[in-house]
């Protein structure tokens, strides 16, 4: 690191050594910090925006709390990037989300400061709760707070756990970090929230009917005035708050390091629950990042003096794939709704939303609510899209057995990120929805294999009726071209991929390309079984009686998934046949460059040669 351009950072390895500055020289610390992740995310890649819209936050939370006694949770994490750099990890930043390199988010087992995993959003409240109970429980001195975005604020269990700190008189701080930003711009924000809420329909409803009914009346007409800006106080942030239990204190300027710090000092001599409401803006200090904080999310390589992202020509994605089903199908079908908890560019519902706007339906991040109010949209006979990751949708998982299946109402999950997905590691993988939705009644499971079969099971998903899942993998597929037209797949059919001898490999989804590449070389049968619930039940039964080992391949655990599926049909039905599973260990895979990940996990073309040689 250059001391030239960071003369402070330099000799910042820890928040003992920041401790050690006089407040005025935190300012050019805070340049200096911006500067340093503009520099280095832009040679290494990663999540960006958020990370330069917490920078005085970062610098006036570790200077004026005595970390890493004094606990911080981050919520989600996209926002930690100055954390790590300024404790203890500021020379490996550069390797963050790579091989080997820093985790993506905050981890226990990569620094101590990092107190609480995140990934997920809305945990930082209850968990933060749960250390200051702790700290009070054993009579500890110990300040704990939460810093939670607002665009995570929309998620209930951040309520509920500000619900239960007002029955507690522990020394707990909420910071609101308040950027009217998640990662879909119409998705968070407090002053949007309020602005919605007063110029709702309810609200201007009672308004203007007061107005009309007690016209003329002229002291009644100044109670109508008076009980009208009681009505706004009482749903202000302050008041909201208060009520909800918190001593509340903001907003202030987030970016303002002296206020910052004051406030700090001040919030830490008061005793039970706070609540501090900062505004920051998301990229501040780099204008690209600042003007378009949605490209700016999560950024490749590129060159900070451009105003631009690169770009260049990229096959379809699978999400691509989905976001034209979605377009292509709605013009046919006006039933057709797209629900979204807060993922309108990562599911690239983006077209649809411009297309369909009164059909779309972001719902925050609130991915249970996701689930039901789709549900709810079944029972009154239109056809819901529930657009969701598949590490998201376990947040969901008693609507989805509760509201949905054991209803049978006719949702389409179209489940994106199914199986490794890299960089973001094991909060974001993919790796047990085969597993926790092949157990419920009612549900169809499909697993497409490249982006043609993806759009024609979502179609097939599309005309079946009832609860139906289909699960596509991260990125680009193999390069097949989708076809425009329509054609569904019977329910509970495969297909032979490769016809081959002795050796029968059972591949699922994403497997089946590695399956087909390894088949060249052992001469083995290749089944894409596309379909996990109902299994083709005939197929297995035809390739038991020509071969005589079987080998099942997912991107799932093992365990519960796939192949299990097939090991069950097998036993119950007395099927002499060898069998062996391939997927997921039972271990959650850590970041990395997907090829790199299933390399370690024995999930190669070259591994399925080694298991049958």
């Amino acid at each position: 690191m250059s001391t030239d351009l960071y003369p402070l950072l330099t000799h910042i390895n820890n928040p003992h050594d920041l401790r050690k500055l006089d407040k005025s020289q935190l300012v050019d610390v805070a340049d200096e910090l911006r500067q340093y992740l503009i520099n280095t995310i832009s040679q290494c890649g990663g999540h960006f925006a958020a990370g330069l819209g917490t920078v005085e936050l970062t610098v006036a939370l570790h200077y004026m709390f005595e970390t890493p006694e004094d606990r911080i949770v981050w919520d989600v994490g996209h926002q930690a990037y100055p954390h790590k750099v300024l404790t203890e990890r500021r020379e490996q930043l550069h390797t963050i989300r790579q091989t080997d390199g820093l985790h993506p988010f905050p981890v226990r087992s990569e620094s101590k400061y990092d107190t609480f995993a995140v990934g997920h959003s809305s945990t930082s409240i209850s968990a933060a709760l749960g250390m200051a109970l702790a700290a009070k429980q054993r009579g500890e001195d110990r300040q704990c707070v939460a810093v939670i975005g607002d665009g995570a604020l929309t998620g209930g269990m951040a309520f509920e756990a500000m619900n239960h700190a007002a029955d507690t008189d522990a020394n707990l701080l909420v910071i609101l970090n308040d950027n009217e930003m998640s990662i879909s711009e119409n998705v968070g924000g407090m002053n949007r929230y309020l602005a919605k809420l007063l110029a709702g329909r309810f609200y201007q409803r009672v308004r203007e009917t007061g107005k009309k009914a007690l016209h003329g009346i002229k002291p009644l007409s100044e109670f109508v005035s008076r009980a009208e800006e009681h009505m706004k106080g009482m749903v202000l942030p302050g008041t909201l708050f208060e009520e909800l239990g918190f001593n509340y204190n903001g907003p202030i300027d987030g970016h303002d390091l002296p206020t910052l710090l004051s406030t700090l000092n001040n919030i830490k001599q008061l005793k039970g629950p706070q609540f501090l409401h900062v505004v920051t803006r998301k990229g501040k200090g780099y204008a690209p990042a600042e003007n378009d904080p949605i490209a700016y999310h999560g950024v490749p390589i590129f060159d900070p003096k451009t105003s631009e992202l690169p770009k260049g020509v990229k096959p379809k994605t699978y999400s691509n794939i989905f976001g034209d089903f979605m377009c292509d199908i709605a013009a046919k079908d006006e039933r057709v709704v797209g629900i979204t908890p807060a993922m309108r560019e990562g599911s690239d519902l983006i077209r649809f939303s411009k297309e369909f706007p009164d059909r779309y339906y972001d719902v925050g991040i609130a991915e249970q609510h996701a689930v039901t109010v789709s549900a709810g949209l079944a029972c009154e006979g239109l056809k819901p899209v529930c657009a969701i990751y598949s590490t998201f949708l376990q947040r969901g998982y008693d609507q989805l057995i509760h509201d949905v299946a054991l209803q049978n109402l006719d949702v389409l999950f179209a489940i994106d990120r199914g199986g490794l997905v890299g960089g973001d590691g094991a909060t974001h993988n993919g790796a047990f929805d085969l597993s926790y939705l092949r157990c419920i009644p009612n549900m169809v499971i499909m697993a497409p294999s490249d982006e043609n079969e993806c759009r024609q099971c979502l179609y097939t998903g599309y005309l079946y009726e009832g609860p139906v899942a289909v699960r596509y993998p991260r990125g680009m597929g193999s390069g097949i071209e989708a076809e425009k037209s329509f054609t569904p797949f019977e329910i509970g059919k495969g297909e032979v991929k490769h016809q081959g001898e002795t050796i029968a490999i059972l591949a699922f989804g994403s497997m089946v390309a590695t399956a087909l590449e390894a088949a060249e070389k052992i001469n083995a049968t290749v089944a894409d079984m596309r379909f996990v619930k109902p299994l083709d039940e005939q197929l297995i039964r035809e390739l038991a009686e020509t071969h005589d080992q079987f080998i099942t391949i997912e991107e799932n655990a093992v365990q519960g998934g796939a192949g299990s599926a097939i090991n069950e049909f097998i036993l119950n039905n007395d099927i002499q046949v060898k069998v062996k599973n391939l997927g997921l260990p039972d271990r959650f895979v850590e970041h990395g460059s997907t090829g790199d990940l299933l390399e370690r996990i024995h999930l190669t073309a070259d591994d399925l040669v080694k298991v049958v040689s």
